[in-house]
């Protein structure tokens, strides 16, 4: 039986709930502090709890480099497509109350507001995914026979 059997059970309970409350803490984030950024820090936390109990390479399988450098730059392009898209119907750079034609309801706002979110999400998520493979992915400075 391998020394770390408590360790991954119990992270593998664990990582679906952090991932859930990420999830919670994004779509009620208009609602009370949080949202996209806080979010994306609690979403790269599950992955970065795998990656300490599973292993780097295998969190780079479960999500490629690739992946994260894609995520990054389309959370950006997601950002700043709702600021575009609002300057195209005739608004202000993020001007929400443009998304949506009936500007006596608050669906614009709504909509605007979820989007930017899911952009800074996206983007946080992978930057600091991206980050961790940079310093998981370094060769110790001290071998492990020196410690």
């Amino acid at each position: 039986m391998s020394p770390h059997v408590v360790l991954k059970v119990v992270s593998k309970l664990l990582i679906p709930f952090i991932v859930v409350y990420g999830f919670y803490v994004h779509f009620h984030g208009e609602y009370s502090p949080g949202g996209g950024f806080q979010a994306g820090v609690i979403l790269a936390s599950a992955l970065i709890l795998y990656a300490l109990i599973f292993g780097v390479e295998a969190a780079r399988k479960a999500v490629p480099t690739a992946v994260v450098r894609v995520g990054f730059a389309l959370g950006a392009i997601i950002y700043a497509g709702v600021g575009f898209a609002s300057l195209l119907l005739g608004g202000e750079f993020l001007d929400y109350d443009v998304l949506h034609p009936d500007k006596a309801h608050h669906t614009g706002q709504v909509m605007g507001i979820i989007l930017v979110e899911v952009g800074v999400l996206v983007t946080v998520t992978c930057v600091m995914i991206a980050i961790f493979y940079a310093f998981a992915g370094r060769p110790p400075e001290i071998p492990e026979e020196e410690w």
